[in-house]
């Protein structure tokens, strides 16, 4: 028998058509007749589409299926996995497990306000988002479970794109001078004493200083890492996936020294927790404040060092190589950092003629 009754009352069909099987419900049957007529309809259908005169139904995809493909991509390729699980997590808060064709254009720009005004996040943040669930339907069409990308038709938001701050050779000294600073404290056994709360930022700042490296590097610079023989740090694991060298220089060398440790893993080790560091934004913005030094951040470090190197004539690609930048594009946003590089080169036209 092609349709029977099943024991909730309702009527199913079950017949083969060119070696395809169909066991569908036929909802709306009450009788074996309208069974029979809506099976034969089935079966009508089936050939029209084998013969191509009719599109298959598209099979509903829904949003974690796309979330389970994009994560897979993710955590293999690349290093932002975390962050992807904290936008897709966000996806679902926001839309729950629905159709992804109910993601449109217009329901992507509700996304946009409720993160801005209901979550306060900063267009940044909701831009990473939005990049996000773009790649997301990309890796949709490209495995057939999508057909378009609604954020074809969305755009970004604007980005308060971050001046490149320089630390001046005075800030250098007062910030120093605040790092090394000594406090008088009293001890549990009502002994006076010297502490040195800031005193671990040192080798960090200096090791940026050194080698423009970014923070996260400096954390989970490791000793298989370092050539004491030849003098260079070789990165493994860096933002662009390609490992690259760092000479180093004196004054890096006698702070690896002075830390050097063979039973350690890690370089920088937080001596709270025997671990690698993980953030020091508390104690670094406490320095800052103190030495009187207004916005800057950690990655600002790396821009001083890019800055000084190229001020003081080093070649703009072997910086780009020391910096692990991917294009020069990048690097040039350097050399006009400060008015004093402007200065020496318009002195150069000046003596061109004498």
């Amino acid at each position: 028998m092609t349709v029977f009754k099943s024991k909730n009352g309702k009527w199913y069909c079950q017949f083969m058509v060119k070696g395809e099987r169909v066991h569908k419900l036929l909802d709306g049957a009450t009788t074996r007749e309208e069974a029979k007529d809506l099976e034969s309809a089935e079966r009508f259908k089936l050939r029209q589409i084998q013969n191509g005169m009719l599109q298959r139904d598209k099979k509903k995809v829904y949003l974690k299926e796309l979330i389970t493909l994009f994560l897979r991509y993710s955590e293999a390729n690349k290093k932002s996995y975390k962050n992807d699980v904290h936008s897709t997590n966000t996806f679902l808060e926001v839309w729950g497990n629905c159709d992804i064709t109910a993601i449109t254009p217009n329901a992507i720009e509700d996304f946009k306000q409720k993160m801005i005004l209901d979550r306060k996040n900063k267009n940044a943040t909701v831009n990473r988002h939005l990049e996000v669930l773009s790649k997301m339907f990309n890796l949709g069409i490209a495995n057939n479970l999508a057909e378009k990308n609604p954020m074809s038709a969305v755009k970004k938001l604007k980005e308060n794109n971050y001046k490149v701050r320089v630390l001046s050779a005075d800030e250098e000294k007062r910030m120093f001078a605040e790092i090394e600073r000594g406090y008088e404290v009293v001890g549990r056994e009502r002994v006076q004493k010297t502490i040195y709360p800031y005193i671990h930022l040192k080798p960090l700042i200096i090791c940026a200083l050194q080698t423009g490296m970014r923070r996260g590097e400096i954390f989970n610079l490791k000793w298989y890492n370092i050539d004491f023989e030849y003098e260079f740090i070789e990165l493994t694991e860096t933002k662009s996936g390609k490992s690259r060298r760092i000479p180093i220089s004196a004054k890096l060398m006698e702070v690896l020294n002075s830390v050097r440790n063979d039973n350690e893993e890690y370089v920088f080790v937080n001596p709270e927790t025997n671990m690698p560091y993980n953030d020091i934004k508390r104690s670094f913005h406490a320095v800052l404040k103190k030495a009187g030094i207004e916005n800057f951040r950690f990655h600002d470090l790396r821009h001083t060092a890019a800055t000084r190197m190229l001020e003081k004539g080093a070649d703009i690609r072997t910086v780009q190589e020391i910096l692990g930048h991917s294009s020069v594009l990048v690097t040039q946003r350097y050399t006009h950092s400060t008015p004093q590089y402007k200065k020496s080169a318009i002195e150069l036209l000046n003596s061109y003629c004498d």
